[in-house]
């Protein structure tokens, strides 16, 4: 193992964050500040309380894995296509540096800082409503294995993507939509029996419900479940990867 240049790659990627702080820390937040005031204010003073949970405290998990999947698949994403769009990945590619090697830094560097701002996002919650985490582990847990897994997706994304346009098509129109319909702000509890079994089709929703019942014991589905469908997810993308780097697809021409 090259641990110098995966040290090299990572840090690259993790100085960009410096040089970005209002795009990649500043901006998140206060997005989610506003869902907050619109959410819990607006919709909070109607509903008081989801499955015994504060409505403003029942959100912060969905709020954070919505911060967490959009920033983990943006940053790896944009990692990995921006190379290609100017041709230094070249230099990567023949440079004495296996495809783990570099996918450990692209990656690891996307899910640090997806991380890091899923951390600020609960940080800034804690100034809108009380807040208990009841299975620390298991929350580090979600957060931690969410992030590495999209992170893989965005990276596969960056490579599909021939432009700047589909960089954005999947995370626009597919994971942000899958995210509000996956009970981010909401229990499915609360739909008719028959949209409570068409969300089950949504795979979001066993991040979301596992996240959440790290937080307070309350969950759609089964915890067993949500480890299950994320673990799967992993091994798809880790899949995917390994057959990118065998073949070169989008990488040798």
């Amino acid at each position: 193992m090259n641990f110098e240049a995966v040290k090299s790659i990572y840090l690259f990627e993790m100085a960009r964050m410096k040089r970005t702080l209002l795009q990649s820390v500043i901006s998140p937040v206060l997005s989610t500040s506003l869902y907050f005031v619109v959410f819990g204010a607006a919709i909070g003073s109607r509903i008081e309380t989801v499955e015994g949970v504060p409505y403003g405290a029942f959100i912060v998990p969905g709020l954070m894995m919505l911060t967490l999947l959009q920033n983990s698949i943006s940053n790896a994403s944009f990692g990995i296509y921006f190379p290609k769009f100017i041709g230094t990945i070249y230099e990567v590619l023949s440079a004495p540096i296996s495809f783990l090697e570099i996918v450990l830094g692209y990656v690891g560097a996307a899910a640090t800082k997806s991380m890091i701002l899923g951390l600020i996002i609960l940080a800034t919650a804690h100034l809108f409503v009380p807040i208990e985490i009841k299975h620390p582990f298991w929350m580090l847990f979600f957060l931690v294995l969410t992030a590495i897994t999209f992170s893989l997706f965005g990276f596969i994304i960056g490579i599909w993507a021939d432009n700047f346009e589909k960089l954005q098509l999947i995370p626009l129109l597919i994971i942000t939509p899958l995210v509000f319909l996956g009970g981010s702000f909401y229990s499915i509890h609360m739909l008719p029996e028959f949209w409570q079994k068409v969300t089950l089709a949504n795979p979001v929703l066993y991040l979301i419900s596992g996240f959440r019942w790290s937080f307070y014991e309350t969950a759609d589905v089964g915890i067993e479940l949500s480890i299950a469908m994320i673990l799967i997810f992993l091994a798809l993308c880790l899949s995917i990867i390994w057959w990118i780097f065998r073949t070169g697809y989008k990488l040798k021409t």
